[in-house]
């Protein structure tokens, strides 16, 4: 859907409408984000499968991996519209090239938050998981030999 969303963006802005700009954009980075929580979710269960072997019994963990890979973005895309809705706005990506627009977040400081600080924790999140899992596998690797 972030392909798509992406793909279709620029040709949506020529119809220069507010609340379709709010749309498209919102959905951008609802599926943006959407991505790099699942990614997080997947660095969570490799850590489950590989550290944490046995007894790991998640109950309703699919039902509970969807609430959280879909309702973290949209929680934070449901403040962001709570506290200003023209955050989202149709931006010219160069002025070299005025027809080319594209709708997105026009506020810098709402981008780095919501976008690239979410990110930098969701990469944070990972690391130490792959960290963790590259220890485990070390240890067993040195218990063997």
């Amino acid at each position: 859907m972030l392909k798509i969303v992406f793909l279709t963006n620029s040709w949506l802005t020529s119809f220069n409408q507010p609340g379709l700009c709010i749309t498209v954009a919102m959905l951008l980075q609802y599926f943006l984000l959407a991505i790099f929580t699942w990614i997080c979710l997947e660095s969570v269960h490799f850590y489950l499968t590989l550290v944490k072997v046995f007894n790991v019994f998640v109950p309703k963990c699919i039902l509970k991996s969807c609430i959280a890979g879909w309702g973290i973005p949209a929680t934070v895309i449901t403040l962001v519209l709570i506290i200003n809705k023209d955050f989202y706005g149709n931006g010219s990506l160069s002025e070299s090239h005025p027809y080319r627009n594209f709708f997105w977040i026009q506020d810098n400081t709402v981008f780095y938050i919501s976008v690239v600080a979410y990110f930098f924790l969701i990469f944070l999140m990972n690391t130490a998981m792959f960290l963790t899992v590259l220890l485990q596998i070390h240890s067993v690797k040195t218990r063997t030999q």
